[in-house]
């Protein structure tokens, strides 16, 4: 009697161990689940903000080139009208010199090209060769497609690390996915051994999911 009480009590489990595993187990797989949904959610969530960064990139690109165009083409318009001044000065054709200068010339143009006079170009050998060289040549057409263009560029890198932590949060899903396999089998088990073995595996699995999400931003 004595050998077979033995026997039983040493194969019987131990039931308050067997309620601290079930109860390991039901937490963890509720704090998964939750984990689980929020990492979804915010998965979601990063994958909208990359769509629409992405979007503002390619419309504030096409602006960008839009000022741009508009910008070479004004250029292209300074040059013909300083070629004809240039054109009615070697013919001293003072009388059209005066009409180009004072209607045709635009304003942007007509800075640099005052700034250019002054440094005395047919003298001064150092002058620029044309107005087009002078720091005063500024065109707000081409200003602002290189500031549409910085934008642009801002825009499609904040799409990609969107879209990176978007893919983080769809890994750190997989991860708290395995948590809740592994704690979903540990109920499977009749041996300790095994339970507590799938539970620690199943444990480190939700500690490196999150540590994952306290890297990670959120929405």
């Amino acid at each position: 009697m004595s050998v077979n009480g033995g026997g039983d009590s040493t194969e019987k489990p131990n039931r308050r161990l067997y309620e601290r595993l079930e109860l390991w187990s039901a937490a963890m797989l509720a704090v998964a689940t939750l984990a689980t949904a929020y990492s979804a959610y915010e998965a979601t969530r990063w994958g909208g903000q990359q769509a629409t960064r992405f979007t503002q990139a390619s419309a504030t690109r096409t602006e960008s080139a839009k000022a741009q165009s508009r910008g070479f083409s004004l250029v292209t318009i300074d040059a013909g009208l300083f070629t004809q001044f240039a054109v009615a000065f070697s013919q001293g054709d003072v009388p059209l010199q005066q009409i180009l200068r004072r209607r045709f010339f635009r304003d942007e143009f007509k800075k640099a090209f005052n700034a250019w006079l002054k440094l005395r170009p047919l003298q001064n050998p150092d002058a620029p060769d044309v107005p087009f060289q002078m720091k005063e040549y500024k065109l707000a057409a081409l200003q602002k497609a290189s500031r549409l263009e910085k934008d642009a560029s801002r825009f499609f890198e904040e799409g990609r690390e969107a879209n990176q932590t978007a893919d983080n949060y769809v890994l750190a899903t997989i991860f708290f996915a395995a948590v809740l396999f592994f704690g979903g089998l540990s109920v499977k088990f009749r041996s300790q051994r095994l339970v507590v073995a799938t539970l620690t595996f199943g444990s480190l699995m939700f500690c490196s999911g999150v540590a994952r999400l306290a890297t990670l931003p959120f929405l």
